[in-house]
């Protein structure tokens, strides 16, 4: 079931993700695939960290 929801922003905002739209494209999926970009970096930045971390932790086979 869809329900259209109402989204408050500035006329800048809505002039900023007008210009990012392809045409055809909804302001839905505009949003969506602009999450979904949102969700990538964060994965992508949390693995950086975690092989940081891991770099720092993990002892060299040549130091063994």
């Amino acid at each position: 079931m869809s329900a259209d929801k109402r989204l408050p922003v500035t006329e800048e905002t809505r002039k900023e993700l007008h210009d990012l739209k392809e045409p055809g494209q909804t302001y839905d999926d505009l949003l969506k695939e602009l999450a979904q970009q949102r969700r990538r970096q964060e994965l992508e930045q949390r693995f950086q960290e975690l092989e940081e971390a891991d770099r720092d932790e993990l002892t060299s086979l040549s130091d063994v």
